[in-house]
């Protein structure tokens, strides 16, 4: 990775553009002007860097149900592994697993909300996706699904199954979905103080909800973060984690290309990003039914981000 700003305008008004649209969107690569997650994470998911830093650190050691049943109480998960701090001490990245010889790979859902969305939501509009979340026990597909503290206040009893289901992991993917540098597609910015409160809100969102599988991982809004956000979000003591492969999941009505697009980018150790809201990301459920046959005859082992941190 790389300290300088790279933009690509042209990836960037596409993003500005779809966040505009959906009223609070994120999600890109490792960008300070940000991409697609959720409710408008597409434009860095289309692969738009911007001003990054993945410090390189070594790992520090660390059954199918219904949909939206709650499984019997799960034990406590293993302390996840995380990455050591990086230069300065700034919260580490990862991306994508430094062992890339095992054919694993991992499936992420941003599950996306933001602080001011509830009058959408109170008006019909639905930012779960239970059924993708069914499709992902049927399948047995082990899943991180970073989740918006907004996202679990508003679906509590989802929250909690997923949470407890040892088939998932849930992190943090701040509380408000507010950008935490600036430009970030059109996002309301957090200061330093209001950022490191917006990632203990969405942990304590998370324990009100009742989920006990959660791990110390941090998906920046919209992708965008720099050296000033990793430094505000240090005392966390999270890992943030992003991605190699870009779904295209993000608006999309074509569930065959976005297969195409996972299918095509997916290397061994690879991170997927990938979306839990209907309203944002309609065909993402019809895409995983044709993604995993496919990469399980190819070989390849789906598993939690907390499996890959930990190679």
């Amino acid at each position: 990775m790389t300290l300088s700003v790279r933009n690509v305008a042209v990836a960037a008004a596409l993003g500005a553009a779809l966040c505009t649209a959906l009223a609070g969107c994120g999600g890109g690569g490792n960008s300070a002007s940000g991409s697609g997650s959720g409710s408008g994470h597409e434009a860095a998911r289309m692969g738009t860097p911007g001003t990054s830093t993945a410090p390189s650190a070594a790992a520090s050691p660390g059954a199918p149900q219904a949909a939206g049943s709650s499984p019997a109480a799960a034990p406590p998960p293993a302390k996840a592994p995380t990455l050591a701090p990086g230069p300065n001490g700034l919260t580490p990245v990862f991306e994508r697993a430094k062992q890339q010889t095992d054919k694993t790979v991992a499936l992420t859902f941003d599950a996306d909300m933001t602080s001011d969305q509830g009058p959408r939501a109170a008006d019909g509009e639905h930012f779960d996706n239970p059924q993708l979340i069914a499709s992902l026990r049927t399948l047995k597909v082990p899943s991180t699904i970073f989740m918006t503290g907004r996202w679990a206040e508003e679906y509590p009893d989802q929250a909690k199954a997923i949470g407890t289901d040892p088939n998932f992991e849930i992190a943090n993917h701040s509380y408000s979905h507010h950008a935490f540098t600036s430009p970030c597609y059109g996002l309301p910015s957090l200061d330093a103080a209001a950022a490191r409160a917006d990632v203990d809100r969405a942990f304590a969102a998370f324990r009100t909800a009742g989920a006990v599988n959660t791990v110390p991982y941090f998906r920046f809004p919209g992708g965008c973060y720099d050296d000033q956000a990793l430094r505000a979000i240090s005392t966390a003591k999270v890992t943030a984690v992003q991605w190699d492969v870009v779904s295209g999941d993000a608006f999309a009505k074509d569930p065959d290309a976005v297969a195409e697009q996972v299918l095509t980018g997916v290397k061994p150790g690879s991170v997927v990003v990938m979306h839990c809201t209907r309203s944002a990301a309609p065909v993402t459920e019809e895409a995983v039914r044709k993604i995993v046959p496919e990469l399980r005859k190819r070989g390849y082992r789906f598993v939690k981000v907390s499996e890959l941190i930990g190679k």
